[in-house]
């Protein structure tokens, strides 16, 4: 069921809501968050077409909050608010609306979506393009409990995660991140089985995502090794190399779907670690609203750093920092679910331990 509502107030589009409800035989509320979503026409399709499929896992009331500029001075001293309101199989699962802001109105946008935020429920801002240098400070991030951004997005990726290092508030995390979240889990399983003295890392992947530095930047935290960073055509991530005494671990995925784990001392073994989509991303972050340390860490030990040698503890030999990896990752990932973008310094891609090129090339 939808309904249009054009130069409206938050007041009307609530009883539009309840309505809404009413009509489809469904009075009671059973939705788990409000999802706001902040984004422009060029990609508010996307945005919530992603977001009606995450629902599934996460009934929600989704608030779409496009900011409409208008063309003459004396349209954008009008305020006006038109919306669409949309309950039952056309809104996903839980209630959407589709908010448009024009005028005085764009400046004014949590005095619309606060009268609009189910009660008691918690807030998750989600920016798919365009989001603010630092979200906690964005009138709509105020509001949240967690915001989402999307370095991948952005125009200069690594500039943006050096700002998200900056402005980092807990709760506030990115897509990027969550695109790695499988490939951390096989290397703490791959660390977790052999207790080995790590001492260097290389991750490989294309050159204009950033999930490849904050991979790299993961792994450097962690481990208190240096990280090389490598540059391939892609698709995504296509390789990581763990340099131990034993031998290189080298996982290795050319094809952004099957990768083949290399370890010492052990045969080949193919796993799946498949591209993911924007859905699947937003329903991993969906399900966990507290502040994300590992992030942090992660982040704030910045993009600049990767180049430098990593300094050693003094007293923490390797394999306890190989320990400190596999404790921290995410344990055992999906077997299907595995994304990434990456992005870095251009450099001559690494061998592989088995002699082939570089993945991806």
């Amino acid at each position: 069921m939808k309904m249009d509502l054009t130069d409206t107030t938050s007041s009307k589009i609530n009883n539009a809501l309840v309505q809404g409800r009413r009509a489809i035989g469904t009075p009671a509320v059973g939705m788990v968050l409000t999802l706001v979503i902040v984004t422009d026409e060029e990609h508010a399709y996307d945005a919530l077409k992603a977001a009606n499929e995450a629902s599934r896992e996460h009934p929600s009331r989704k608030l779409v909050v496009i900011k409409r500029v208008s063309r003459s001075m004396r349209d954008r001293a009008k305020a006006r608010l038109d919306a669409e309101v949309r309950v039952g199989t056309s809104a996903g699962t839980g209630e959407t609306v589709v908010l448009r802001l024009y005028g005085d109105v764009i400046d004014h946008a949590q005095s619309v979506v606060l009268p609009l935020l189910l009660p008691d429920a918690p807030v998750v801002v989600w920016w798919p393009v365009g989001a603010p240098l630092n979200p906690e400070k964005d009138p709509l991030g105020a509001l949240a409990q967690r915001r989402v951004t999307d370095t991948y997005a952005a125009e200069d990726p690594l500039a943006e995660v050096s700002a998200r290092a900056a402005h980092y508030t807990p709760g506030d995390t990115d897509l990027a991140w969550t695109r790695i979240t499988p490939w951390r889990s096989m290397l703490a399983a791959a660390l977790d089985q052999q207790q080995v003295d790590v001492v260097s890392a290389e991750v490989e992947g294309e050159g204009y995502n950033p999930s490849g530095e904050l991979l790299a930047m993961w792994l450097a935290d962690r481990l208190g090794v240096p990280v090389k960073r490598t540059v391939s055509e892609g698709p995504g991530l296509t390789a990581v190399r763990l340099e131990t005494g034993n031998g290189p671990i080298v996982l290795d995925r050319p094809n952004g779907t099957l990768a083949t784990l290399c370890m010492p001392g052990q045969p080949d073994r193919a796993v799946a670690l498949n591209r993911r989509e924007t859905a699947e991303l937003l329903a991993e972050e969906l399900r966990r609203l507290d502040p994300d340390t590992t992030y942090e860490a992660a982040l704030k030990y910045g993009v600049e750093r990767l180049s430098e040698p990593a300094a050693q503890p003094a007293a923490a030999p390797k394999a306890a920092k190989a320990a400190e990896v596999a404790e921290a990752a995410p344990k055992a990932p999906a077997a299907s679910d595995a994304s990434d973008a990456s992005d870095g310094a251009p450099a001559a891609p690494a061998k592989k331990a088995s002699g082939k090129k570089a993945a991806g090339k």
